[in-house]
This record gives structure tokens, sequence and C-alpha cells, in this order.
């Protein structure tokens, strides 16, 4: 179904925010070497105790290749404590790890209590990193699993690019959603019909560049998030010699000018950007933006660095109802995404 007079939104679907109940939390489990060269093996730990994070409050869904994977999975999170009556496996193949972008979109009508998958297109950001056909199909799969109907808006989204607030505005960047390597037959005007015909929002809210070293081209989900309906925090980098100063300080701007759809402006809390995390001369979009937002914790990546405990300070402040949690993420990170990179969730209806 990709007819706007048929797409969610015009069916009474939308995507909730992120804080909103889970019924779930998806993941990939991570097993692509090229992405983590020569340091996948250091992942896991960390990888599980996000996990046992998340498992407190909600069940953790996870796709697996075959059954050798799904107990290799088990294996690790075993030994790190997980309670494994909290995990499902599922044995949908993927080709990497990043399940914001290439799992299913949960959209939900709050009225008659249902639950719907959107499927975008899926090119690994641009076609990157080939191949990606097993991730293309994961949507469809999950959704037919569960008998859920699915749509199909025929155009390359992913997850990590997108953030709502839940209350009809969707955040996101120009350099991403309008990179000619995703949908270069669309302007920007009829991307924004997409958003609101397929997550079923009514305001985009557009920002410029993402940070630099994330070869997704920009998603928002590095720089710039929703804490409640009307905040936002938002990276800022304080040395004015890096090379991310001038574009955050840019979007810091941009944010102060916007309106929401009842007019207010939004409250803008700053959160800082970690001391650069490098790996052999290449410079990782390490960010604390990439935190996770599950039923029983916010889940903060930290790299070792002085800006950790800060960062943690400023983003508990936001969510008073939740534990915030970090988790060490300097080796993730060479995978060249995090926490938020890595989830996706399933609402509760």
């Amino acid at each position: 179904m990709s007819n706007f007079d048929s797409s969610p939104a015009k069916q009474g679907f939308a995507f909730p925010a992120e804080w909103a109940k889970h019924t779930a939390t998806w993941l990939s489990w991570p097993h692509k070497e090229a992405s983590w060269p020569g340091k996948i093996e250091t992942i896991f730990a960390r990888y599980s105790e996000f996990i046992k994070e998340v498992t407190a409050g909600e069940l953790v869904r996870i796709n697996v290749a075959d059954r050798q994977m799904e107990e290799f999975a088990k294996r690790h999170l075993l030994e790190n404590g997980v309670d494994l009556s909290q995990i499902e496996f599922y044995n949908f193949p993927t080709n990497d790890a990043w399940c914001r972008d290439h799992g299913p979109a949960f959209l939900i009508n709050r009225d008659t209590k249902q639950k719907v998958v959107v499927d975008w297109g899926y090119n690994a950001w641009g076609g990157k990193y080939p191949p990606y056909d097993l991730d293309d199909v994961i949507p469809t799969r999950i959704a037919e699993h569960f008998s859920l109907p699915v749509y199909h808006p025929g155009i390359v989204m992913e997850g990590g690019s997108v953030d709502f607030n839940g209350a009809g505005a969707v955040l996101t960047t120009t350099a991403c959603l309008l990179n000619q390597n995703r949908n270069p037959h669309l302007n920007q005007q009829q991307i924004e019909e997409y958003l609101q015909n397929y997550y079923g929002v009514e305001q985009v809210l557009w920002l410029g560049d993402g940070i630099i070293g994330d070869d997704t081209d920009g998603h928002i989900d590095d720089i710039t998030r929703f804490v409640n309906e009307d905040t936002v925090v938002t990276v800022v980098e304080e040395n004015k010699s890096d090379e991310n100063y001038h574009l955050l300080q840019e979007n810091l701007q941009a944010l102060r000018r916007m309106r929401l759809l009842n007019g207010k402006q939004l409250n803008v809390v700053e959160l800082p950007m970690p001391t650069p995390v490098i790996h052999e001369d290449q410079l990782l979009p390490a960010s604390y933006a990439n935190f996770y937002i599950s039923n029983a914790a916010v889940v903060v990546p930290t790299y070792r660095c002085a800006s950790d405990d800060k960062a943690l300070d400023i983003i508990t402040q936001c969510f008073p109802d939740r534990k915030v949690v970090g988790i060490d993420s300097t080796d993730i990170i060479w995978g060249l995404g995090s926490l938020h990179c890595l989830s996706q969730q399933e609402p509760e209806i």
C-alpha cells in the first residue's frame, strides 16, 4: 500500500514518542565483522549490558540468522546476567546490526487499538555497505509473523533520521533526507508529505548537518532528541577549533527559532559532546544524544571521558521518572553507531 489516500495517517495511525510505553525492544544480533573490524568480540559484553537494562522493563526481541547465532547470543547474555525469560529470538537473518534503520516502524491507532508496520525502503545509507537485501525485508518479515498490516511507501527512510515528540512533530535533517543517495526524485515538500502520511505527523522540523564522522549523512539521533513534547536536548561542542563547533551552533540557533504546532517555542537543553573518540586516525560519531528510552531506563552511551558525568546529569534531569544509566560505548562506536542505532521500540497499544 503506498497511496496517500489509504496511508496510515488517513487511517488514524501515528508513530508514538519513544518514551511511550513499549511492548518490546527489537534488536538484530551483531555479527558483521566488517562493521567492527578486528573488534567485534569487544562489543558483546556492553551490548549484553544494554539488553540487561532494557529487559528490566520490557521484552527484548532479537533477530538472529540461525540456531548457532542464537546459542552464541544466549551465552553472552547469560554471562552478563540477562534474564533469558525476557528474551525472544526470531529467525530473521540480517546483513548488519543497525535495527533502528532496518527494523520496522510500528504505528498505532489509540482509538481502535490497532498496530501496523511501515516498511520503508532501506539501502544501507545511500548504498555505502552492500549487501543489504536481508535488512531491507526485516519489517515485512516481522509484520507477517505477527499478522500485522504492512505499508510500503516505496521510498528510502531510516529510523535514525527522524525523532518524534508524540504530539504531531518530527525532527530530521536536510543533510540526510535531501541527500541525493536516498530519494533523488523527491524534493523537500514531497518528502514532508511522505513523513506526514506514513508516520502520522503534522509538522516537520528541519535541522541542517549531522556530526562529523557520521556515515549516515547526518542522522538526527546523533544530534538532537525530544525528551518530552516541547523539549529537546541538542549536542554542542565547546571547543571552537573542533570540526563540529560551527555546524552544531547552527543547529542550536535553528532550534531556538522553531515553533511547535501550538505556537510554543521549543525548550532547548544543551548537551556536551564527548572528547573526540578516534580510532586509527578516524573521528568516530560519538555522541550522548544516541541514548535509548526504554520502559525502565534511559540508557546513555558513554566514552571514558570527563564529559560523561555531566551528560548523564543533564539527561537525568530530563527524565525524572526513569533511571538513567550510562554504558561504555567506546568499542561499540567503532561500528559508527551506538545504543539508539542498534535498537527499535515496539509501542504498546
